[in-house]
């Protein structure tokens, strides 16, 4: 189990492209730490280039604080979907749950669950790499692997690497509303495939800055057949079924599945929108930091210009 918080997360691409704005043409800029002194500069193009600098980190500022305020919105939903879906997919999860967890030899079938979007800190990247860790160590103990995505962001990442291990991806899902008849589409495609081990990588949500990249074991229709009578009876008799578990087995582990794929994708969109949230809150916090900085190097050339004008007026007129 992995956990990511959220607390220093930020846009690198966007604030990173700050960096240089001690690098314009005509003015040499100071390095405080070192003790260097400000020169004076003397073209009027380089006070237009800092000031134009100082707009653009401005504007970034207005798209990463309307990008939160949205992100919040989105996240209340999210939310609000999650907290009434869990009285229904809790009880589903836990009728199996009883059956002993573990690892047995035979094709692994993994299923990430990922977004479409990016600008949300490491949410897909941690899902992808336990995703990636998965593989590798069924790989090594000699067990096939068959990977199932959902979302762009995680077939982006691992495309390249393990393209062919790849069954099915199921992309722009977050362009449609999210409801169980999607999540029962997707696990039809994944019980067609008869899995004979079924593994779920998604994000649990936590809290609004916290949450855990887990990878939950999903009880296949083979299951059924090859656990323990013993374990079996163990876990399911506490329960009535009418006609019998073994009668009603194949649809009861469709619904049992498309439960699994609902709740993980409800749990994975909140923890997304809330790393949106506190990534876009953190670049405009850095952005507001690289105005200040921009604007002490703006007002010290300003300043060293208009000394140097001055200078030489003076001595043009003590010339005279």
């Amino acid at each position: 189990m992995f956990a990511r918080r959220i607390f220093g997360n930020g846009v690198s691409p966007l604030v990173n492209s700050f960096n240089t704005f001690n690098s314009f043409n005509g003015l040499a800029a100071v390095n405080a730490c070192q003790g260097h002194e400000l020169q004076q500069a003397r073209h009027a193009s380089s006070l237009k280039a800092v000031k134009a600098r100082i707009k653009s980190v401005q504007n970034i500022r207005k798209i990463t604080k309307a990008m939160k305020m949205v992100a919040a919105a989105k996240m209340k939903a999210d939310q609000r979907r999650m907290e009434t879906g869990q009285p229904f997919v809790k009880p589903v999860q836990d009728l199996l749950a009883r059956l002993p967890q573990e690892d047995k030899a035979g094709t692994l079938t993994l299923f990430a669950v990922t977004g479409d979007k990016g600008l949300c800190g490491g949410v897909n990247t941690m899902v992808s790499k336990l995703s990636r860790l998965t593989i590798q160590e069924e790989e090594a103990k000699g067990n096939q692997v068959k990977f199932i995505c959902m979302g762009g962001k995680g077939v982006a990442s691992l495309k390249r690497l393990y393209g062919d291990r790849f069954a099915y991806s199921f992309e722009d899902v977050s362009k449609q509303p999210w409801n169980f008849t999607t999540a029962s589409i997707i696990a039809e495609r994944i019980i067609a495939g008869n899995p004979q081990r079924l593994k779920i990588v998604t994000n649990k949500f936590k809290s609004l800055v916290a949450y855990d990249t887990v990878v939950r074991q999903c009880a296949s229709v083979s299951d059924a057949t090859t656990i323990d009578k013993t374990e079996w009876s163990k876990a399911i008799d506490v329960y009535s079924f009418e006609p019998s578990i073994y009668e009603v087995w194949n649809d009861l582990h469709e619904f049992y599945l498309g439960t699994m794929i609902h709740g993980s994708y409800l749990e994975a969109a909140t923890s997304e929108q809330s790393a949106r949230m506190s990534a876009m809150e953190n670049a405009s916090k850095n952005a507001s930091e690289m105005i200040d900085k921009l604007s002490l190097i703006y007002n010290r050339a300003r300043q060293a210009k208009i000394t140097t004008e001055l200078c030489e007026i003076i001595s043009g007129a003590s010339a005279v």
